[in-house]
């Protein structure tokens, strides 16, 4: 369906100018601002889409503000505001007007390189005193309900002004019983969900560690508008900031009838001086408008991101092993080529070399030397890159490598050669992070910027056959100081590396667009999309604890896709809870994003890799269910009632999986029949489990139930597994593959 964009004049009373009502639609939202040059612009609606007499119709706001972008100083000082600026003759007031607005049909490549088209709303601002630009942007797509939102402000003085906040344009939300859902956590336990009814005061999610912005808290959040958030019904408005670096987001409610969300960049110690001609962007946002409850914004936001943020969001992903907590720091020649033919022998496509491949003066033994000097350690692998080259082609399977390319230590070849390539406070000694040594290079500095290009490059050019980079980032900004910026911008530290970062990713996917990355930083630390368009799957967390995961994964599906959460099978006891769980409980975990192996297989029974060789066979026949289907979230961890499950549906939903995991067992346990969703009620669906241990079938495996019986019965899963008797435990977990006749 062609969008179209609605002009409509309303007469507001005979002693007041024309205001034009503009709408901005998506398949099925509209977007309708009021667009009067010479005032400032004015939010009207966002929801639904509407027909062209309903927005005919539509009052203006009243009872709070409407306001898209205001500026501090001149009419607005009582409120938070978009912008605040100090002018170069000191004067603190803004006041930004429409000067003109334009709208246009558009055509490009998103970020991550996918054709897209869409409409382009563009509002220009002026400020009547000052020669002040400021450009709003609303762009909207043609085949999914997503609208992306920013600004440019512009310096037309004859000198430098200093920008001390610039969040995007805000949206108001009408008062009712608006809860908002979002999401906290730290290293090893990220994403966890939190609910939250909208009251008088201030929400601020925030963060300011510099290098990674997800672990404490998200920049994204979910504002149900009918109460407490419900998975399949309900109003909800979902919105993400695209940004990598320090952000913050503001849900203001003050005295009016509205609550008052904004996003951007943290200012903190990070005010902008804006030279002469200069024009300063800000990341962009993503709304969404959903009336299907949260499933609903996720489903939209899952498309969206396959399609226009994620790299090769329309390719499977391999189901690889990794090195790290099979053998951590010990890598060695025969120990890789082993790891290598066991991944093949369970069905595996890939397999990747973590840490401690590295470093000739110094080697890569534990975590307090090295980072920066990418040579193979000869020592552990005579043969070097070719010979893993040479044995993972033997065996079968693709290989891949870690790099932390932003980092070092103070013990290595390259901070001995380049010390004022790291980011320290001005005349003090540097502050150290992991292992006592490491330390964060500045990748404001265009020679950081070609030398973290040159490491890719260098790789992937000696060594085209490298299949997939994980790229990992362990540390924040520890001292704030760049030794590359004037004295007079050190405030520009934050945005200036995350600019430097964005570029080196877009120069090493213009010279190698195929090469698979995963984006790590100590785990989930960067899970954003300002990154992902550069990135083919994120690192969900360090802890692969199953049961935990559970719970992140659910907090991540949120706004992120499966296809990009990559979820390992790992050992037990687990390496980070010391929680020992079911192997058949790990895999059914693993299996509901993309999956991975984080094990040291010589350490399995024969028993345990067949287990997984079944696993893992099963795994790609549902594939392109988990990886491109619909997800449909039907019993949260969070709901208190030891149970959770999700399923996917194939978007013909001829094809769907459903998963089932028991989180605690008590004696006298009820628990409730957990009801399917997305189904189509009219087709009928044929029952069979997988990864399945019991002695014997479930009582309704190769039956068939309507869509209909699913999503309005659903099935009653046995409480516990049936196995012999010294097989027995507390854990139970089941998948089901459904498919249609």
């Amino acid at each position: 369906m062609k969008k179209s964009i609605l002009l409509l004049s309303t007469l507001l009373s005979a002693s007041t100018a024309m205001a034009e009502k503009v709408e901005l639609r998506t398949p099925n939202n509209s977007l309708v601002l009021d667009l009067n040059k010479g005032a400032e612009p004015q939010f009207v609606y966002y929801g639904p889409a509407l027909k062209s007499q309903d927005i005919a119709q539509l009052p203006l706001l009243s009872g709070g503000r409407a306001e898209l972008y205001p500026a501090y100083g001149a009419t607005h000082t009582t409120s938070e505001t978009c912008l605040a600026m100090r002018h170069a003759d000191g004067n603190m007031s803004t006041q930004l007007l429409i000067s003109d607005y334009k709208i246009a049909s558009v055509k490009d490549k998103a970020p991550n390189g996918a054709e897209r088209s869409g409409e382009l709303l563009t509002i220009t601002l002026t400020d009547p005193l000052y020669p002040t630009t400021v450009r709003l942007y609303y762009q909207s797509y043609d085949d999914v309900d997503m609208i992306e939102y920013w600004s440019d402000i512009t310096n037309g003085e004859k000198k430098t002004v200093t920008l001390t906040q610039f969040y995007n344009p805000l949206l108001p939300v009408r008062r009712g019983n608006v809860w908002c859902s979002h999401f906290h956590g730290t290293w090893a336990a990220e994403a966890h969900l939190y609910d939250e009814p909208l009251t008088n005061g201030t929400i601020v999610l925030k963060e300011k560690d510099g290098i990674r912005n997800a672990f404490i808290s998200r920049n994204e959040v979910m504002l149900s508008l009918d109460g407490k958030a419900q998975e399949n019904e309900g109003a909800v408005i979902g919105a993400s900031l695209l940004y990598s670096g320090p952000y913050r987001v503001t849900i203001d409610t003050d005295d009016t009838d509205y609550h008052y969300y904004f996003a951007g960049i943290n200012p903190d110690n990070s005010e902008y001086h804006l030279k002469k001609g200069e024009t300063f962007t800000t990341p962009h946002s993503a709304i969404t408008y959903s009336t299907k409850g949260t499933n609903g914004v996720s489903q939209a936001f899952h498309r969206w991101a396959r399609r226009y943020q994620l790299r090769h969001g329309n390719q499977e992903r391999m189901i690889l092993l990794n090195s790290w907590e099979g053998v951590y720091f010990d890598i060695n020649a025969p120990g890789m080529d082993q790891m290598m033919k066991d991944i093949a022998s369970m069905g595996g496509e890939l397999f990747v070399m973590d840490d401690g491949w590295f470093g000739d003066k110094y080697p890569r033994n534990v975590d307090n030397s090295s980072l920066g000097d990418w040579a193979v350690d000869t020592r552990k692998l005579p043969d070097g890159i070719n010979g893993l080259l040479r044995d993972a082609k033997k065996n079968g399977v693709k290989f891949g490598i870690w790099i932390e390319p932003e980092m070092s230590n103070t013990v290595s070849e390259l901070y001995e050669a380049h010390p004022d390539w790291i980011i320290k406070a001005p005349g003090r000694e540097p502050v150290l992070g992991r292992g006592g040594t490491q330390v964060v290079l500045d990748m404001a500095n265009p020679k950081v910027q070609d030398f973290v290009f040159n490491l890719v490059d260098t790789l992937l050019t000696n060594y085209p056959e490298i299949a997939y980079i994980k790229w990992d980032a362990n540390a924040p900004v520890m001292n704030h100081g760049s030794q590359y910026l004037p004295m007079q911008d050190q405030s520009h530290l934050y945005i200036k590396y995350h600019e430097g970062l964005i570029k080196t990713c877009q120069r090493i996917r213009e010279k190698y667009p195929d090469v698979v990355i995963q984006d790590c930083a100590s785990g989930g630390g960067r899970v954003n999309y300002g990154l992902l368009p550069y990135f083919d799957e994120f690192w969900v967390s360090d802890n692969t604890d199953a049961l935990q995961r559970v719970r992140m994964q659910w907090g991540t599906s949120y706004f992120y896709p499966a296809i990009a959460m990559a979820s390992h099978i790992s050992a037990a006891p687990n390496h980070q809870t010391f929680r020992t769980i079911p192997l058949k409980f790990r895999i059914d975990v693993a299996m509901s994003g993309r999956l991975g192996m984080e094990i040291q297989p010589k350490n399995m029974t024969d028993e345990e890799k067949d287990l997984c060789r079944k696993a893992i066979a099963d795994y790609k026949k549902i594939r392109p269910i988990v990886q491109f289907g619909d997800l449909y979230r039907l019993l949260s961890p969070y709901a208190g009632q030891d149970l959770a499950s999700v399923m996917y549906v194939g978007e013909d939903k001829k094809q769907a999986v459903f998963y089932w995991w028991k989180l605690e067992t008590f004696m006298n346990q009820h628990f409730p029949r957990v009801k399917m969703a997305g189904l189509d009620p009219n087709k009928t669906y044929t029952i069979h489990e997988l990864n399945r241990i019991d002695t014997r079938p479930l009582d309704f495996e190769g039956k068939s139930f309507s869509g209909a019986y699913l999503m309005n019965v659903g099935l009653e899963i046995p409480k516990s597994h049936i196995v012999e008797y010294h097989k027995q435990n507390d854990w139970s977990s089941r998948v089901l593959y459904l498919s249609a006749e």
